[in-house]
């Protein structure tokens, strides 16, 4: 039995540019960081030839083409596994929920089921080959950032290339501003979920008309992380609340008069900034607040579940392996 964890992430910046048809164009980066938040794959040899895949729902199966969730039936075509297997998973957090669980799935499984045959991967070829599954093979409209935090972890400042090279750099702080990021940080639940899929599939039919607004929040992707080298966490507050104004521009989907009213709660309580993670719709609303104005902020956001979070250093691992 193999058993994997791989983390969840928060994008600070940039997301959006990740999608090929404006990276190809103008370049794209992103800066973001793993967070201790996670899915967890299991892998295990069955006891006769046939495939279980166990996640929403059960499948039971004799062949791989038989296997109806595209992702893991192609990671295992990849992988050249093709019986015998049972495949498992769980996360911290709900999905469709802005925080990278398809390609933590994706990234997590593909480590497991190298791991499952004794090979190890390199993060930069499971981010890859997690990018060619989930963009190339099963056609989902998403960007490349997902699978690369959930590879490497830590905080990255990542950037795509128009060759298709990802450069993925490690955003250099002390450990004193990591803390203070962290304690800074609050992550709060709209209640609401929303397939990021639909969304982004409205932002590629308006990347043209949507570029120069694009190439500000590429650009965003670097202040931000100049601030957080800098520890000048201030301006790195600032800057989350101008991406989200940038952001909430770019689709009539991302956001919602719901939304927005808690986001002005929020900023009204003493939030520096924040932004509502993932491709929007719903999920989770992300604000860095200084400690002594977070209480104004709870009471605001009442009607709101809360979670903790923390800063992950690493990226995809295997946390338990047995005969």
């Amino acid at each position: 039995m193999i058993i994997t964890r791989t983390p969840l992430r928060v994008s600070f910046a940039g997301g959006g540019t990740d999608i090929g048809e404006f990276y190809r164009k103008a370049g794209g980066a992103v800066t973001s960081t793993a967070i201790n938040r996670y899915m967890y794959i299991t892998v295990n040899r069955k006891f006769d030839s046939a495939i279980r895949i166990s996640y929403s729902k059960t499948e039971n199966v004799d062949k791989v083409d038989e296997i109806q969730h595209p992702i893991v039936r192609e990671a295992l075509k990849l992988t050249g596994i093709t019986k015998g297997i049972e495949v498992t998973s769980m996360a911290d957090v709900p999905a469709q929920t802005g925080m990278g669980s398809s390609s933590a799935f994706t990234v997590g499984l593909l480590n497991a089921l190298y791991a499952y045959k004794g090979e190890f991967k390199p993060p930069k070829q499971l981010a890859e080959q997690a990018c060619h599954i989930e963009i190339d093979l099963c056609r989902e409209p998403i960007g490349k950032q997902d699978q690369y935090i959930a590879a490497y972890g830590g905080i990255q400042h990542i950037q795509f290339n128009e060759d298709e090279t990802v450069f993925v750099d490690p955003v250099i702080c002390n450990a004193r501003t990591k803390q203070a990021i962290e304690e800074g940080l609050m992550l709060f639940f709209t209640g609401t979920t929303r397939p990021a899929s639909g969304i982004l599939a409205e932002q590629k039919k308006h990347i043209d008309e949507k570029e120069a607004l694009m190439k500000k929040m590429k650009e965003q992707a670097a202040l931000i992380r100049d601030a957080i080298v800098t520890g000048d966490l201030d301006t790195f507050g600032k800057l989350l609340n101008d991406g989200w104004m940038l952001k909430r521009q770019l689709s009539s989907g991302i956001t919602s008069p719901e939304i927005d009213s808690h986001y002005e709660k929020a900023l009204k309580a003493g939030a520096l900034g924040g932004k509502l993670l993932g491709a929007g719709g719903g999920g989770f609303l992300l604000f860095y607040c200084p400690p002594k104005k977070q209480d104004a902020v709870r009471m605001a956001l009442s009607a709101l579940r809360e979670t903790t979070v923390a800063l992950e250093p690493q990226g995809t691992k295997v946390i338990y392996v047995s005969d």
